[in-house]
């Protein structure tokens, strides 16, 4: 019998014990704590466990936020699933009337919500913070900035809420993002755990990632060729300025940089900088028009240009200005001529076949990043035998398409289920979403954000083997996109380790966990010494993680075991290989 979690406010049999999990409930327990679990780790169990003791504990009410309707949905289902039966988890979200919020917030224990719907409603007085004993924070890595759930985090703080459970399993590349999320949220503690830890490699299913590269065919290279000819004609006169510096092909990287160049001849009084500023910000708009096309095709150029007639950039005169361009015309004309010609699509095609006719029973998801390029892979797939597919977008806004947030629900449902087996979505189903069965993720492009690759990749392997496949278009951004992604998510571990080491958090106090036991099958036994068997069990191979001297340091290396080591062999704070090297 698998050991299963034992409280007076879980469920019978529901939560199978995991020693890493324990230790995260104890900390969260604690104080204010960020969860950082890799996806299918299993934080949801974890912010339960933590809302059964503190429902144990605690007069107050419980209040899980998550940024999206679909997860709000899922979440209110699961804590009403494992917690026991006393305790009814209510949703909120935008559809829910004021009138019936107010009442919820009077008389639930636990309610499931929006950032949106908790900050508005602290605002207007239908939730008082200092009544609220425990506040989760789920995809936490959105407690940045404007963002609605850092500001639910402020008035919750400010007007002497609970202690904080953040949960994500990607909250960021750099050191500045991670202790600022850590600092928003009065962050104390912070309980990592990796894929490659000895206590949670076990219960992860297997994930085969592998890349395709495809040609980018020879309608889309004409289509941009006279776009290129344009932007490297400004570019060959910003280098006669002197403003252009990179060799190579044009990218984003050389024209930032001659921006800089272009903003600091303004500083000095150089009034030839203006021109130069002007220019590079069109050849930038162009650098954007030749990626849509050349790495993700027909759909997604043709919206990028519609962006650019409706959305606020439409009020722009650089804007204007390049819609009004015959080239621009001419382009535009010829896209909404065309249907979808990019191999990506033939790729696409072909992975959904080949997949459903192995296992008619599996699902597969597959991410692009705008709604007509999902539009398109969604009308591409629709004739293919065996294949079932819905598309999963965010709500209407600007003049497009959308689904409402019962709609959302409700696709997310039928998938679940399996009345579709193909769900080819854009970033609203990133974050999140827990469908045991699906066993392909299929990225259409890659990104280059860490975040987005980790959520992505995540939707898959959940409960068995899963394969990630990521499309790349050959001599585009999409390689670029790749390298980088990388590079950001071995970052992101270093600055994990860094914002974690500046708390002053202490050890672990295990007695906070006296109320839960572990059913090993023949007997019972607690909590504290279940964990401490399992670390006993791994720690031929477990890494201490709460020995200070073992932490990796700042540039992600464990220290010399030589008091003095080589100088030779010491690297720049920040390079991590050889592309980084700088002299």
């Amino acid at each position: 019998m698998c050991p299963r979690v034992v409280h007076p406010n879980l469920r019978e049999g529901f939560l199978e014990a995991r020693a890493y999990q324990l230790e995260g409930v104890a900390e969260s327990l604690q104080s204010s704590t960020l969860l950082v679990y890799p996806t299918a780790g299993g934080k949801t169990a974890v912010a339960a466990m933590a809302i059964a003791e503190t429902l144990q504990k605690s007069e107050g009410a419980i209040v899980i936020i998550a940024p999206t309707v679909g997860l709000v949905d899922q979440h209110q289902r699961t804590f009403s699933e494992w917690l026991a039966s006393n305790f009814e988890s209510v949703s909120l979200t935008g559809s829910t009337p004021s009138g019936k919020r107010e009442q919820v917030w009077k008389v639930s224990k636990i309610v499931v919500t929006t950032p949106q719907i908790y900050r508005n409603d602290v605002l207007s007085g239908l939730v008082v913070p200092s009544d609220i004993s425990l506040l989760v924070l789920d995809e936490a890595h959105h407690a940045v900035g404007n963002h609605a759930m850092a500001q639910s985090a402020d008035l919750h703080i400010k007007n002497g809420g609970g202690r904080i459970l953040a949960m994500t399993a990607s909250p960021g590349f750099s050191r500045d993002h991670v202790r600022s999320i850590c600092s928003r949220l009065s962050i104390d503690r912070i309980h990592l755990r990796s894929s490659n830890d000895p206590m949670v490699k076990g219960y992860l299913s297997d994930l085969d990632i592998i890349e395709i590269r495809v040609d980018v065919p020879n309608e889309l290279l004409e289509l941009a060729a006279p776009i290129r000819g344009w932007q490297r004609s400004i570019v060959d006169v910003e280098r006669r300025l002197g403003r252009y510096v990179h060799e190579g092909a044009i990218g984003y990287a050389g024209l930032s940089s001659a921006m800089e160049r272009a903003q600091s001849a303004i500083r000095r009084g150089d009034g030839t900088g203006y021109a130069s500023v002007s220019r590079i910000a069109l050849a930038m708009t162009l650098n954007h028009l030749i990626n849509h096309l050349l790495s993700q095709g027909v759909a997604a150029a043709r919206e990028f240009l519609r962006r650019k007639s409706v959305d606020s950039d439409s009020k722009k005169k650089s804007s204007r200005d390049l819609l009004k361009d015959r080239r621009i015309r001419s382009l535009i004309e010829k896209l909404d001529s065309m249907g979808e010609v990019h191999s990506k699509i033939g790729s696409v095609r072909r992975l959904v076949a080949e997949r459903l006719r192995r296992n008619k029973g599996g699902k597969i998801i597959i991410f692009a990043t705008y709604r007509d390029t999902v539009s398109a892979i969604h009308q591409a797939l629709s004739d293919i035998s065996g294949a079932n597919p819905v598309r999963f977008v965010g709500q209407a806004n600007r003049g497009e398409s959308g689904l409402s947030s019962g709609e959302q629900i409700e696709t997310i449902n039928s998938f679940r289920e399996g009345r579709y087996n193909v769900l080819v979505a854009t970033s609203v189903g990133e974050e999140g979403l827990d469908i045991p069965s699906a066993d392909l993720v299929i990225f259409y492009e890659p990104v280059g954000s860490e975040t987005r690759t980790i959520q992505r990749r995540g939707r898959t392997g959940r409960r068995k083997q899963g394969d990630v496949v990521v499309l790349i278009a050959e001599g585009t951004r999409d390689e670029g996109a790749v390298s980088a992604s990388q590079r950001r998510e071995l970052a992101m571990k270093r600055s994990i380790h860094s914002a974690r080491r500046g708390l002053a958090s202490g050890p672990i106090d295990y007695s906070l966990l006296d109320s839960f036991a572990v059913d090993m099958g023949v007997e019972f036994v607690k909590a504290e010494f279940f964990i401490s068997e399992e670390k006993e069990r791994h720690a031929a191979v477990l890494l201490d993680e709460e020995d200070p001297s073992r932490a990796v340091d700042d540039i992600g290396e464990e220290p010399s075991s030589s008091p003095l080591a080589d100088p030779s062999s010491f690297r720049p704070r920040g390079q991590f290989g050889l592309e980084d090297f700088k002299i």
